[in-house]
């Protein structure tokens, strides 16, 4: 049975990208676990939080993400191998300096957002609204996390340089 209405074969698509998202958010939680765990300095306690919040927000969407290829009749992935595997965001080091964690994040973020658009992409091509408004709030949430993080690495925001 049918019950979203849309056909199987068009939303392959859309579960195989939405897998690659579940990879890549899955590898880019751990790494800020990773980060949380490791921070040191001068910003220990300011990153130490943040880092925490983000891999909270990271775990309920991975959660979501796994629940909407569900939802669509296909199988999440489920093993750290096949997250690695399909993830594009790459494994952080344990250790680092906090300028590098933040870069680290934004480049994570980078991909993530790559991800999400190529999702919404497809999911628009065979009229996935359900996969579109769940991708969009957390397109939106980590563009938001991208500019503080941004912000953060500057030292100081110029609004000028747009």
């Amino acid at each position: 049975m049918n019950y979203l209405g849309l056909s199987n074969k068009k939303l392959k698509t859309v579960a195989q990208s939405l897998n690659v998202l579940l990879s890549s958010y899955t590898v880019y939680y751990q790494n800020l676990r990773s980060f949380h765990w490791h921070i040191k300095g001068d910003n220990f306690f300011q990153l130490h939080e943040l880092f925490e919040n983000l891999y909270n927000s990271a775990k309920l969407n991975i959660d979501e993400v796994a629940e909407r290829i569900l939802t669509l009749r296909f199988k999440p992935l489920g093993s750290m191998s096949d997250y690695l595997t399909h993830s594009t965001v790459e494994e952080a080091r344990d250790e680092m300096s906090d300028e590098l964690m933040i870069t680290t994040l934004i480049n994570n973020h980078q991909q993530l957002i790559k991800n999400m658009r190529k999702v919404l992409k497809l999911a628009s091509e065979v009229n996935d609204e359900g996969t579109i408004d769940l991708i969009a709030g957390f397109l939106g949430e980590i563009e938001k996390n991208t500019w503080m993080l941004d912000a953060w690495k500057s030292k100081k925001f110029n609004p000028s340089i747009m």
